[in-house]
């Protein structure tokens, strides 16, 4: 076997570390995918699958305890501090869509808080064997890579940014608390909402619109169908896809009106 670079060798412990396998296992998969760290991990648990194991049930949880501050955290939960400083040693930018990535892992209630049972049960589904920190930093950056490009992945990420990010008991989200979280999540690593063709910032446009015609709270409808009009825009710039028969919410017709008459002012000028 001829000698390893220095970039396949990182690949080897990268893949060691992700899965659990030995050295040798993890060289045949990657001369396999070409050295590609993903496509080969990939392959790797497409042939090494089955039912969690009790024992990860147990490591999940010693790991859930050591993050724990025991002074001010309550027994099954990670309050504040504790969630911010778990999810920045994972690599989380709290700033941006990977928050919600993470929050939707892990099943979080709210954006403060991360419960016993949401981080075993949601890292117990994943494909990560050994659960270590590190294990899960690298996974998470897998999921992180891919979160632009896989739009299943984006869409229940997306949608459970709502249910995260509602305070207390309200059913909707403040305008502001929508805007500054769809900031977040239409750029990358998430879904940049620009077109394809000309580059139009329809995100700029969108909260332009929002911040001086709409007063209300966003509910879930319009949250969610905020996505699939943001997915079509990015692909037909000229909206040619929305009519005043189709069953958009009205907030999107009125923003459809706006821009239009916008453009053509633009355009006269």
């Amino acid at each position: 076997m001829p000698p390893q670079s220095s970039l396949q060798k990182a690949a080897v412990t990268s893949f060691v570390s992700i899965t659990g396998a030995s050295e040798k296992i993890a060289q045949r998969y990657l001369k396999n995918n070409n050295y590609k760290l993903n496509e080969a991990v990939d392959a790797y648990f497409q042939t090494n699958t089955g039912p969690p194991t009790p024992s990860k049930d147990t490591q999940l949880t010693k790991l859930f305890d050591s993050l724990r501050n025991e002074a001010e955290d309550p027994k099954d939960t990670l309050g504040a501090d504790s969630s911010m400083t778990y999810l920045n040693s994972i690599g989380v930018d709290l700033e941006g869509a990977s928050l919600f990535l993470a929050m939707e892992l892990v099943q979080a209630p709210t954006i403060g808080e991360i419960t016993r049972d949401g981080f075993v049960k949601g890292w117990k589904t994943q494909s990560v064997v050994d659960p270590k920190l590190e294990t899960q930093k690298q996974y998470f950056k897998r999921l992180v890579d891919s979160l632009g490009k896989d739009r299943d992945l984006f869409r229940r990420v997306y949608r459970y940014a709502f249910v995260v990010g509602r305070e207390g008991d309200q059913r909707a989200l403040s305008l502001d608390n929508a805007i500054l979280y769809w900031e977040m999540l239409f750029k990358k690593p998430g879904v940049a909402w620009v077109g394809n063709a000309t580059g139009v910032n329809w995100l700029a446009e969108w909260t332009a619109f929002l911040r001086g015609n709409w007063t209300r709270s966003v509910s879930r409808d319009m949250w969610n169908q905020t996505l699939e009009f943001a997915l079509k825009s990015i692909a037909d710039e000229t909206l040619g896809f929305w009519s005043q028969d189709g069953a958009w919410p009205g907030v999107i017709d009125e923003f459809v009106a706006w821009y239009r008459r916008k453009s053509e002012m633009d355009v006269d000028a």
